[in-house]
């Protein structure tokens, strides 16, 4: 091929990605609301309040995004969805986002032509039981009905666990966590089975919590974190971005308090460019250089975002584990702003 048709059909690819990936971020603008997709209910992920709105640790990403692109963390529309659902929705453009306890797997990235952006809360599978069943490691669990939901990766983490420990077992399927928490307690199930925070979840919202015990065994790696849709990619980073806004927030001490202050007197070069100071970062993902500011200041960063919805003060009870920063012997790592 010769110069000129290179670089014009470079020139030419490059257009037509440049409008693929406006798509989302257009449609968000056009809107004014971004339509995020939320579990039905998982207490302290996402989940209704006494008043019918949304509040959790996923629906904060969610807000943080809104804020981020719209200026208004409120102006989101929480799209209630299933294991088996979810994916349809976002495919389909029915939703912008997904942020719900959902697994980066190899088949969800390269057959379902998803994008996980990021991982947001590194988790793994576990097992809930009530005490007086008299289990205290899942491989006693031979011969026992288990609850689980379908379409989601527990299924099959499931069927190899008990196969490679020569154990047999009786699924019985539900729709979703609600689904789950009434069977359960219908005693139609010896034993519920998803992810270990989903259980801390569970657990929290039965009655007499203490009744019940999450057993000690994590049988798989559950990566949760937003999803958008393949090729789509500026909506992509202005997902990711937002999130490792959030990490970064957390990493230079930036609070929902005092993020105007830091914006005002820091004088490190990374934190001037996150919150706009210097630089002009948000142009690149056609936003203003406002972005990271109003993200953070719409619920905090994420050790804030965590300990509200999720931490040892909450009735979820949840350590931060390997959701601790990098530096505090976490998995959790904000790539260099600049």
């Amino acid at each position: 091929m010769n110069k000129t048709l290179f670089l014009g059909t470079l020139a030419a690819g490059a257009m037509l990605a440049g409008i693929a990936a406006a798509g989302t971020l257009d449609d968000v603008k056009a809107r004014g609301v971004l339509n995020c997709g939320a579990n039905t209910g998982l207490t302290g992920f996402g989940a209704p309040d006494a008043n019918g709105d949304y509040q959790g640790f996923d629906v904060d990403l969610c807000k943080a995004v809104a804020a981020a692109v719209l200026g208004d963390q409120s102006k989101v529309k929480y799209v209630p969805t299933t294991g088996e659902t979810r994916f349809t929705a976002l495919a389909s453009g029915e939703v912008d986002l997904l942020v719900r306890n959902s697994t980066w797997t190899f088949s969800r990235d390269t057959d379902l032509k998803l994008d996980f952006v990021a991982v947001n809360y590194y988790d793994g599978q576990g097992f809930l039981v009530r005490k007086d069943l008299g289990v205290t490691s899942a491989k006693e669990l031979g011969g026992a009905t288990i609850c689980i939901q379908t379409g989601t990766t527990t299924e099959l983490n499931l069927a190899d666990y008990f196969k490679s420990n020569s154990l047999e077992y009786t699924p019985v399927t539900v729709v979703d966590d609600a689904d789950a928490q009434r069977q359960f307690l219908a005693g139609a199930c010896d034993a519920f089975t998803t992810d270990a925070s989903g259980l801390a979840s569970a657990r929290a919202t039965l009655p007499n919590p203490d009744d019940y015990v999450v057993l000690p065994e994590i049988i798989s790696k559950e990566p949760l974190g937003p999803v958008v849709r393949h090729g789509d990619n500026n909506w992509g980073d202005i997902v990711r971005w937002t999130y490792y806004a959030l990490v970064e927030a957390e990493e230079k001490g930036i609070t929902k308090a005092n993020v105007e202050e830091m914006a005002a007197s820091s004088t490190d070069p990374e934190v001037r460019r996150l919150l706009g100071v210097e630089g002009e970062q948000g142009k690149f993902l056609g936003l203003d250089n406002d972005w990271a500011k109003r993200a953070i200041a719409a619920n905090g960063n994420y050790g804030e975002i965590f300990e509200t919805n999720l931490g040892e003060s909450t009735p979820i009870k949840l350590a931060r584990g390997l959701n601790a920063l990098w530096s505090q012997g976490g998995l959790q790592y904000a790539p260099p702003f600049r």
